[in-house]
């Protein structure tokens, strides 16, 4: 494709945004910057690469390869930027390869929030998302995610950052749309103090099938990572996760956790959950903990022995579940609500048959 296609991404969701970028079939097609902190730009640019380094895989270097426009957007040192930045990404063309490229500079001393909404139509599609997050020192990012493709595309997402001295990185996903959708998020932690927290909420039905692969790499001292992915799965879908840590020989004082929590909602559903350790110093603090299984029958019994209905109290159940992980998400509350609202409908279909 040698063109943006002419299409309209519609209203910009309710809210006072810093910025807006929206990429349609990984194109940039409108940029709207409403804080002097903020800048954007699109095409080349230093940043670009700068966190990533070497592709981790051949997908990432198509993904390097055809993004049409990447687009890079930096926070001034030292601010506080009031509202998020906005980035929208739809894929609108059937059969396309999308690679949507996005990097996020906040430098020295900055505050700020981006919040990107990932969608495409209900038609084939092969999406490469490839985002960088810097944080410079003493800076604070939070990168929320929302992936609602539509049921038949396929995506495979890269998303790489780096925490400088100081810095506090809280990156989060919801996956919640494609065929076949994975992520693979590193998180290099490269000055002293700096924190990493990596949260995830994901909920799979039909034949769908999520994949999250999560590096947290503790390069110095006294640094922390904390990881929290909470699924569940229904029909005949499947979740993968895999997850490592990794303790450098230099990084005495870490704590690191990494916690990964699914929940089968139907016989035919399947999880997988593989955390892994890689520690190369003794003064440190480490933990992993996965769990796969159906709902909790004590949980159940406790409430329908009180009058709520079985199928309330499977409801109520889920929608639990993963309250805690939602509560830890800091993007904003109409976004959010929106992301309940799915999880909310998929509940209600989950008895009902799902199109493969």
């Amino acid at each position: 494709m040698t063109a943006a296609p002419d299409h309209d991404a519609g209203p910009v969701p309710d809210g006072d945004w810093a910025a807006v970028v929206t990429l349609v079939d990984g194109w940039a097609t409108a940029v709207e910057v409403h804080d002097d902190a903020v800048s954007v730009e699109t095409g080349d640019d230093a940043a670009l690469g700068s966190v990533l380094g070497q592709a981790p895989d051949a997908l990432a270097e198509w993904a390097i390869a055809l993004s049409p426009t990447p687009v890079t957007i930096r926070v001034r040192r030292g601010a506080a930027v009031a509202h998020p930045v906005l980035v929208r990404s739809v894929g609108v063309t059937p059969g396309a390869l999308v690679a949507p490229r996005l990097a996020v500079v906040v430098e020295d001393g900055a505050q700020a929030s981006v919040v990107e909404l990932q969608g495409s139509d209900d038609h084939d599609a092969l999406v490469l998302p490839l985002t960088e997050l810097d944080v410079a020192a003493r800076a604070r990012l939070t990168h929320t995610v929302v992936q609602r493709h539509g049921r038949a595309a396929w995506q495979v997402a890269a998303q790489a950052a780096r925490v400088a001295q100081e810095g506090t990185l809280t990156s989060a996903l919801v996956a919640l749309g494609g065929d076949y959708a994975r992520v693979r998020t590193d998180c290099r932690l490269e000055g002293r103090g700096a924190t990493g927290n990596l949260l995830a909420a994901y909920f799979g039905e039909g034949t769908q099938t999520l994949d999250f692969r999560t590096f947290q790499d503790h390069v110095a001292p006294d640094t922390s990572s904390d990881l929290l992915f909470k699924g569940a799965v229904g029909g005949r879908s499947r979740s993968i996760y895999t997850g490592l840590i990794t303790v450098r020989p230099d990084a005495r004082g870490t704590n690191a956790f990494q916690t990964n929590r699914n929940l089968k909602l139907s016989e035919e559903a399947w999880a997988e959950s593989v955390p892994n350790l890689e520690i190369q110093n003794n003064d440190v603090h480490c933990s992993h903990a996965s769990t796969v299984g159906p709902i909790d029958d004590e949980q159940r019994f406790y409430l329908e022995s009180r009058g709520v209905p079985p199928e309330d109290a499977e409801r109520l159940v889920v929608s639990g579940f993963f309250a805690d992980v939602l509560g830890r998400m800091a993007a904003p509350a109409p976004v959010l609500a929106e992301v309940r609202a799915a999880i909310e409908a998929r509940l209600d279909r989950l008895d009902a048959e799902v199109p493969a």
